[in-house]
């Protein structure tokens, strides 16, 4: 699945995660793919970093990794961000998060 391929790729420090975030959702849950991204619904609001920080958490423990482990690196005021998951290969990631490779 070339959008898969896009989402999760490889760096040295770990796995680069791109996700979408929809805020103020029902609950906290992982619902596919969005443009190539992960999408990420979340129960916070997205003021004074409330999402940001959700995000950090949910992604940890979807991962089962501490939240110290997840970082944004881009788009802390967007929707589009762009995590690096330290210590994380991306097969690790796509048997985590039960993601379908399309091979």
């Amino acid at each position: 699945m070339p959008e898969l391929s896009r989402a999760v790729r490889a760096t040295d420090e770990g796995a680069v995660v791109e996700v979408h975030v929809q805020p103020r959702a029902s609950r906290n849950e992982l619902a596919g793919l969005h443009e190539g991204r992960l999408k990420l619904r979340l129960t916070a609001p997205p003021v004074e970093g409330e999402a940001n920080r959700e995000c950090v958490r949910f992604m940890a423990r979807l991962l089962g990794v501490p939240p110290s482990s997840v970082v944004i690196l881009h788009g802390r005021k967007s929707r589009g961000k762009t995590l690096l998951v330290r210590g994380v290969g991306v097969q690790d990631v796509i048997d985590k998060l039960g993601l379908e490779t399309g091979s």
